[in-house]
């Protein structure tokens, strides 16, 4: 497990990523409760500070393909899978854990959050996709610099129209069924689940979905070996 313990102290070596796993979640958890959202508003919007997160955290894979330290770690009794599922545990473990303190943070202030083990849940299996979405999206780029310009605005395209920012209803019919596609909108779908029923079983398709979006992601994401 020493990449695992690696990868952990790594991801507090910059900044953005401190500021990304502790200062805007508190932040999330404070903002006031609109009435606009089924959920509170910083939980509404929860789901894209995941996106970003991963991503942040995710690129110090990339980051290691581009420097080099892939090819040196080749070399050496570490296998490629060892390497990928080490890293990738460690990210989980950082967004379970801020999904976590997110949850007992908006319990404390008083939000209403209806299902709050669920909603961990729902939080815990997105972080899954998240991580494997920027896996995924970081194995087609070798420049972290034009990897991330493009992929920010696509986050918050895929955010918007899967839903997070407005109903799904207000779009065209045409528009509601190709956006099924997207990850976003099974977590949109399943935070709406959960404020109109918090019936686990109704929870048990968009969560379906999820997993089902990580494992593909994963595939691709990990094709992408040492060499």
């Amino acid at each position: 497990m020493t990449i695992f313990a690696f990868t952990l102290k790594r991801s507090f070596r910059k900044l953005i990523n401190i500021v990304l796993l502790f200062g805007l979640p508190i932040v999330f958890v404070f903002l006031p409760d609109t009435g606009a959202y089924g959920l509170p508003i910083g939980f509404q919007f929860y789901g894209i500070l995941l996106l970003f997160t991963s991503a942040k955290l995710v690129s110090i894979m990339l980051d290691d393909r581009v420097s080099g330290t892939l090819l040196r770690i080749g070399v050496s009794p570490v296998t490629h899978l060892q390497y990928l599922w080490q890293n990738l545990l460690a990210y989980s473990l950082l967004l379970i854990l801020q999904n976590g303190a997110m949850i007992i943070g908006g319990m404390l202030y008083g939000h209403t959050l209806y299902e709050p083990g669920l909603l961990f849940l729902l939080y815990a299996v997105f972080s899954l996709t998240a991580i494997s979405f920027s896996l995924a999206w970081f194995a087609l780029f070798r420049q972290k610099e034009t990897a991330f310009s493009i992929l920010f605005g696509l986050i918050i395209l895929i955010s918007m129209a899967g839903g997070l920012f407005w109903p799904i209803d207000l779009m065209p019919d045409i528009m509601q069924k190709l956006v099924m596609v997207l990850p976003t909108y099974w977590l949109a779908e399943a935070q709406y689940i959960l404020v109109e029923s918090g019936d686990l079983s109704k929870m048990f398709l968009p969560i379906g979905f999820l997993l089902l979006f990580t494992v593909i992601f994963l595939l691709g994401g990990s094709k992408r070996r040492i060499a």
